[in-house]
């Protein structure tokens, strides 16, 4: 199936979701990597507030390439979300709804997905200028001396995602590749 989802996002609006489904995402979303969620961290920490309202909000991990002239952006490919593993169970926990990225999520993220009523959505690797096309407007709003890690407040338009984990406990990491052997089987 294929869903047209706008931020914030609810958890009523994520229960319908399916790993293996699409979706079409529009709204603001969030960009944090790995030393931006290593200063979110330290923040949390100290009781200081993070620097976006996490409660519904999506999380691209990305850092995108300089925009070049009449440009919002550069390429915007995703980068591997396992290097966030060890933060995320404890922003899912604060009411983070949406996870987006590439590869595999460990055990501990599953079961926080899960408990929240999450999800984590694929952008499509390789496909920088693809996952680009679909941003309407960029601007830093943390910590820029983080160059491309930098926080980032991002205005997107439909961008074209997959379900990779559902608040259901469904991971297209397991069911894909099930399903494709299931197939060559029926044959």
């Amino acid at each position: 199936m294929q869903y047209e989802l706008h931020t914030p996002l609810t958890k009523e609006a994520l229960a319908q979701l399916r790993a293996g489904d699409t979706v079409l995402l529009s709204g603001t979303v969030y960009t944090a990597r790995d030393a931006a969620h290593g200063r979110m961290m330290e923040l949390l920490d100290a009781g200081k507030p993070l620097p976006f309202d996490i409660r519904g909000a999506a999380v691209y991990y990305v850092g995108p390439t300089p925009e070049r002239p009449g440009q919002v952006i550069g390429a915007a490919g995703p980068t591997t979300a396992g290097r966030m593993d060890k933060f995320t169970p404890r922003l899912l926990d604060l009411g983070l709804a949406c996870m987006i990225g590439k590869g595999k999520r460990d055990a501990a993220v599953k079961a926080s997905v899960v408990s929240n009523g999450a999800v984590y959505l694929a952008a499509l690797g390789g496909a920088g200028a693809l996952m680009a096309a679909s941003i309407c407007s960029c601007e830093v709003i943390a910590w820029p001396d983080l160059g491309c890690e930098a926080v980032r407040r991002l205005t997107v338009e439909k961008m074209p995602l997959t379900v990779l984990l559902d608040a259901h406990g469904g991971d297209l990491y397991e069911s894909g590749p099930a399903a494709y052997l299931n197939s060559l089987s029926a044959d």
